[in-house]
Order: C-alpha cells, then sequence, then structure tokens
C-alpha cells in the first residue's frame, strides 16, 4: 500500500490531519500502531526524566512527543521545519509550558535544561555537528537547570515490516523497564535515540529500505558517535515485551506460515496491531541486555 493513502483519523475541530509518508510515525491511524508506540513509551520514560526542566524536543514532527514532555518539564519547545507539521502541532497541542518553532534543529537555539531528539540522526549527513550544537545549548543553560519559567518532535508503515507488515517484527527480547534513578542526575542532558540497524535492515540486507534514513547506526557505532561529542554517555535499548515477546516466539515457530494458508493474516493483524500498548515494550540499560538485539538504541548524554 502507498502510505500516503494512510491518514490521521478523529482530529479536533480546526486541526488538518497529517498522512503518513514514511519519514515520521503519526497517533490516530490503526495501522501505524507499533510504530507509535514504540515511539511513545521512549517520550514517557524521557518525560520522568526531565521534570522541572526546560526542554527542546528537536524534529518533533506531529508533537505528541512534546506534549507528553510538557505533563513534567517546566517548559517544552517542539522544534521542526515542516510546515505541515508544524502547524499541525501548533494547533493541536495546547499548554501554557508548550509551544512550537518551525526551524532547523542545526539552527535553533535557546538554553535548554535537556534537548531530546528521537529517531531522528539517522537522516542527518552531519550527525556530530549536530550533536555539538545540542551540547552548546545546555551548556548555555545557567546553572541549577531546573525550574525554568515556562514559555509562552519516523518511520511509516512503509520499508519497516512490524506487525502491521504481517508478521515481520524485528527479533528483540522482553525485561522489565529500565530504571529513571540515572538519567536526570548532574545539569544538561541529551537524549537521542535510532533504530538498531541490525534488527530493523531484512535479513541478509545491510541497511534497510527506508528512503529517508542517510545511516543506519549499529550499538558500538551509535555509541562512539555520542561519546565523541559528549564527557558521559549512556545506552539503553527498547526491546519487545509482554504480547509483542510473545508474536516473536510465534515468528519463530513459523506463523508466519501458518496464518497466510488459514487466511487469518488480515483478520489476525487487524486486531493485534492496534492493541499494541507502551508495556509492550521494555528499556533495558546496556550491561543488563545486549544492544545488538535492541529495536533501538537510546543514548544519555552529558557535557
Amino acid at each position: 500500500m502507498t502510505p500516503a493513502l494512510y491518514l490521521q483519523r478523529d482530529q479536533p475541530d480546526g486541526v488538518p490531519p497529517l498522512s503518513l509518508t514514511g519519514e515520521r510515525t503519526l497517533p490516530d491511524v490503526p495501522e501505524e500502531n507499533y510504530w507509535f508506540r514504540r515511539h511513545l513509551v521512549v517520550y514517557e520514560w524521557i518525560a520522568e526524566q526531565v521534570r522541572g526542566m526546560r526542554v527542546i524536543d528537536m524534529a518533533c514532527g506531529e508533537g505528541y512527543g512534546a506534549d507528553v514532555l510538557a505533563r513534567t518539564a517546566a517548559s517544552v519547545v517542539g522544534v521542526d521545519a515542516n510546515p505541515e507539521a508544524h502547524e499541525h502541532s501548533r494547533l493541536r497541542y495546547v499548554r501554557a509550558n508548550l509551544r512550537f518553532a518551525r526551524d532547523l534543529v542545526d539552527s535553533f537555539r535557546e538554553p535548554a535544561d535537556a534537548v531530546v531528539f528521537l529517531q531522528t540522526i539517522e537522516h542527518l549527513q552531519q550527525p556530530a555537528a549536530v550533536l555539538e550544537h545540542f551540547r552548546s545549548l545546555i551548556e548555555d543553560a545557567p546553572s541549577g537547570g531546573r525550574g525554568g519559567v515556562p514559555a509562552g518532535q519516523e518511520g511509516a508503515a512503509a520499508g519497516r515490516g512490524g506487525p502491521a507488515g504481517q508478521g515481520g517484527v524485528a527479533a528483540g527480547q522482553g525485561g522489565a523497564a529500565a530504571g529513571q534513578g540515572g538519567a536526570a542526575a548532574g545539569r544538561g542532558i541529551v537524549f537521542v535515540s535510532t533504530p538498531n540497524v541490525l534488527t530493523l535492515a531484512p535479513k541478509g540486507s545491510a541497511r534497510s529500505d527506508n528512503p529517508w534514513h542517510v545511516h543506519e547506526y549499529r550499538a558500538a557505532e551509535f555509541a562512539q558517535l555520542c561519546r565523541s561529542c559528549f564527557a558521559t554517555v549512556e545506552l539503553y535499548g527498547l526491546f519487545h515485551a509482554r504480547k509483542l515477546r510473545a508474536h516473536e516466539l510465534a515468528l519463530r515457530l513459523g506463523w508466519d506460515r501458518v496464518h497466510p494458508r488459514l487466511g487469518l493474516t488480515g483478520r489476525f493483524y487487524g486486531r493485534f496491531t492496534p492493541a499494541i500498548a507502551c508495556r509492550d515494550f521494555a528499556l533495558r540499560a546496556e550491561g543488563e541486555a545486549d544492544m545488538d538485539r535492541a529495536l533501538d538504541l537510546i543514548a544519555v548524554c552529558r557535557a
């Protein structure tokens, strides 16, 4: 199917729906729910780390992530260059401590206690330069970091597999959500995430067929990039849990050969995919799990 055929459903009055293009994920598209929840769970985890902070959500896309961060942060600015995404987010997500700016991630400048940059670094030609820019933003933040005065956002169904793609869920591991004690320690944090090419790319391929990706990373390469720009980097991996872990095991037992023969594909995934929740994913710290088997890689970086 052509991803552009997927439009957001049931948007508030006056809010134009966005279409699924493959560049970013969206809420309110049942067929995209696997990818949306996979992104959302990381935003929710980060929201617990940035309580009371001034936060910039770079490449915020549709804006749902910036809205999640604004539940706990002192203030949030969602930055995105796309005019349709900017207009949608500005109209849909309205909070006293949340605003949206249309700008490029490498030129927007405002001191912050935390910068969030999820599932976008793989789109960049010069990722190190952008990470250095983010470091300068948190270094510009006044001492104390928290309690700033409130200021008054990938991947679509195309080329990504996942349950909506009839069983192509990347291999991973379950496990309890990573603890939230260490990430918020100290002044100035940059959160960066990227898909793990080892679980994103089809078996036997060097990379995925996502046309928006310039470079896809393995865990060691991603960690090295982040550590070249920041003094301290903690690495986490996102893994399947609960029913997604059970689905993985079913695939290993041949489920992909069974459901087409029985004519169950549409009915099964038509119910399974919209029912996926954030608790069907788990974050695990480096040292607690094999990062090469992670779905996504999350770096918590400090200057």
